[in-house]
């Protein structure tokens, strides 16, 4: 019986070529040939396979971390901003991509850049888990993010050796000498991938150096309690000044737009240190000054909640009067629909009406919130201030340069997102439930009214919360702020201390 003779050996192993020869092989190969490349090995096919699976899994994870910027899974909430942890899978998956992009044309300058990315995130992986408030913000999520971040660049130092290797092996193999040529379209590859990651080298060094400074801003204490709220998931800071007495009210600070520390509470210490009030207590929203994020969403009842379970553990229970700032008004007014029997007065400071929700809570708004929130781990605002503006960690966390922090951002962003729904409802049922007997007094920007007549008549609505208005004021040339100007702390002044003698009249 005849048996055909094979021109190949039909033995299989890793040097085994993809393409089979049409003939008898005379001498080496060319260098440009396709049969010589590093995909002829086992192991380095093996490694693209494994960087493919390692890329899916990651954007899962990194798609996960996306979804939970707006609504927290069960067990993924941290009670930082969380913009941290989708940056560093942002990383593994850019240095995935690169890697399998250029996957057989290895080099040097990426092996070296990638090393370099390496040990930052390693570092970044030991600040974290040294620093307790760092650990604490980061939870498990962030930390393995960093973790994973770290794995994924050390991996793609491993491939792109293993494939450096392979390929020089193969061209000794098939061509008989090792190939330090190379074409134009491997330069345009090295050069491409070199630029990428050097891209992620300066990525790398920015998040390591924010890093270094959020963990300094980590030492300042805060100036009151941080309670545990939400069955434990995070804790928001409350703050009070004076002797309690149960006889007189305590005045209570909302927040508008920034934290209470750095905007309100300046004149309102200065009413207490004048005697115009006894006492009063503020506290941070989630995300805000010393508070934690809460989960998402967060609207502006969930957040009144928070307040009055902290109120609680701290054992304070008014009477209050309200005190409250811009946005800080929609918050103030819920609380006070809830409880009612403890109010003795409100304070409405230019703050916003529900009819006018639709302008922090509207998409492009948002969307800037988000992309400014996914870029602050770079800290490339707060970093400048630090080291060539003297910003202070009072300045970062609760002052001039707390709208750059990635937790304010982030609780403004949650703002936004329930602004037009679950805001609105509890807003509008507040109105109706809050009693028309309790004392109001409305302080509006007087810059403010002048540019913008719909703002001018929605505070005058304000005014007709009550029956017992004790005046509306409008302070020429005050802006938003109005206690940034001498008579606009004069009539902030003046009102306060009229709701916290029970009086109509001065």
């Amino acid at each position: 019986m005849l048996q055909r003779r094979l021109p190949y050996d039909t033995d299989v192993d890793e040097r085994t070529r993809l393409l089979a020869p049409r003939g008898p092989r005379r001498g080496p190969l060319d260098p440009d040939d396709p049969a010589v490349s590093p995909y002829n090995l086992w192991t380095v096919r093996g490694l693209r396979w494994m960087t493919i699976v390692l890329l899916v899994v990651t954007i899962a994870w990194w798609m996960l971390l996306l979804i939970s910027t707006f609504i927290s899974p069960p067990m993924m909430h941290s009670r930082g901003s969380g913009y941290y942890d989708f940056v560093y899978a942002t990383v593994s998956v850019a240095l995935l991509i690169v890697t399998l992009l250029f996957f057989a044309m290895p080099s040097r300058a990426e092996q070296y850049s990638c090393l370099v990315i390496t040990i930052l995130l390693l570092v970044n992986v030991i600040i974290i888990l040294a620093v307790e408030g760092l650990r604490t913000e980061a939870g498990w999520v962030g930390i393995a993010s960093a973790l994973w971040a770290t794995l994924m660049s050390g991996w793609v130092v491993l491939c792109d050796r293993v494939v450096e290797y392979g390929k020089a092996e193969e061209e000794e193999r098939l061509t008989g000498r090792h190939e330090t040529r190379r074409s134009l379209r491997e330069w345009c590859g090295v050069f491409a991938a070199t630029i990428l990651t050097f891209i992620l080298i300066l990525i790398a060094i920015l998040l390591t150096a924010t890093l270094i400074m959020s963990a300094h801003d980590t030492s300042l204490e805060p100036f009151g309690s941080r309670y545990y709220v939400d069955g434990g998931k995070y804790q928001v800071h409350l703050f009070c000044e004076g002797p309690k007495n149960e006889s007189k009210v305590t005045v209570l600070l909302e927040a508008g737009e920034y934290p209470v520390e750095g905007s309100m509470e300046g004149w309102v210490f200065d009413a207490y240190k004048n005697g115009s009030i006894g006492r009063y207590c503020y506290w941070d929203r989630p995300g805000y000054g010393f508070s934690d994020n809460a989960p998402s969403p967060l609207s502006a009842g969930i957040a009144v909640d928070a307040l009055s379970e902290a109120l609680v553990h701290a054992d304070e229970d008014g009477p209050w009067v309200l005190v409250s700032h811009g946005v800080g008004g929609i918050y103030s007014r819920i609380f006070a629909s809830r409880h009612s029997a403890q109010i003795r007065g409100l304070l409405l400071i230019d703050t916003l009406h529900e009819n006018l929700l639709h302008r922090i809570g509207n998409s492009s708004r948002g969307f800037k919130l988000w992309l400014l929130g996914v870029i602050s781990p770079l800290g490339l605002d707060r970093l400048w201030g630090w080291m060539f503006k003297g910003d202070t960690r009072e300045d970062r966390i609760f002052g001039s340069a707390a709208n750059q922090n990635g937790k304010l951002l982030k609780a403004k962003l949650q703002e936004n997102l329930v602004a037009t729904t679950y805001t609105l409802k509890e807003i509008t049922t507040a109105r109706v439930i809050l009693p028309r007997n309790i004392p109001i007094a409305v302080v509006s920007s007087g810059e403010r009214v002048k540019r913008d007549q719909k703002w001018y008549e929605l505070q005058g609505d304000l005014s007709k919360l009550s029956d017992k208005l004790i005046n509306w004021d409008v302070v020429d040339r005050a802006p938003h702020e109005v206690w940034k100007t001498l008579e606009g702390r004069a009539v902030l002044e003046k009102r306060l201390r009229q709701l916290a003698d029970g009086r109509r009249k001065v």
